[in-house]
């Protein structure tokens, strides 16, 4: 039975995995992108996520947390400093997996994970739709041109009246 089994194991030991996943999120945390396979990203996102998480709230305990699971200085000072200040005010979903295809050697499905709101050219995208936004009549644009032809005609006969009187 497959009672307690929900997440992937990756085909290692306790001890393997842990070295794996927590070498990972130092380097996502470093580099803000790191690109792997798509299980180890998923599975990196879930051992990432609640230490990133624990990162808006900087005490000494939390750090001391964190670095339990990284063991890495450097990381913690980056997630506790620059990051922090990034994420705090997102609710969660701090990283963002996006497909890259299947690697040519063994046909594995490959990915990269990115933290969310280091992405530029995401980010400046959302700007400029957001800055192309502008408000539009519902008139259609066939219909406001014959009504725009007849008041142009309607005052140039006002103007031509006096004049022929």
């Amino acid at each position: 039975m497959r009672h307690n089994k929900k997440f992937n194991h990756l085909s290692r030991t306790k001890a393997h995995r842990d070295a794996l996943l927590a070498n990972m999120t130092i380097a996502l945390i470093l580099r803000k992108r790191i690109f792997t396979t798509l299980a180890k990203a998923k599975a990196l996102r879930v051992y990432a996520e609640p230490l990133i998480n624990r990162a808006k709230e900087d005490t000494t305990n939390n750090r001391r947390v964190v670095f339990s699971y990284l063991q890495n200085k450097e990381a913690v000072k980056e997630l506790f400093g620059e990051i922090a200040a990034k994420i705090a005010d997102r609710p969660g979903g701090y990283t963002r997996i996006l497909k890259t295809g299947n690697r040519l050697g063994d046909n594995a499905k490959t990915c990269f994970i990115e933290l969310v709101d280091y992405n530029e050219a995401m980010l400046k995208a959302k700007d400029e739709a957001k800055s192309k936004k502008t408000r539009r009549s519902r008139k259609s644009k066939k219909t406001a041109a014959p009504e725009a032809a007849v008041e142009k005609a309607a005052e140039e006969a006002t103007k031509e009246l006096p004049a022929a009187e």
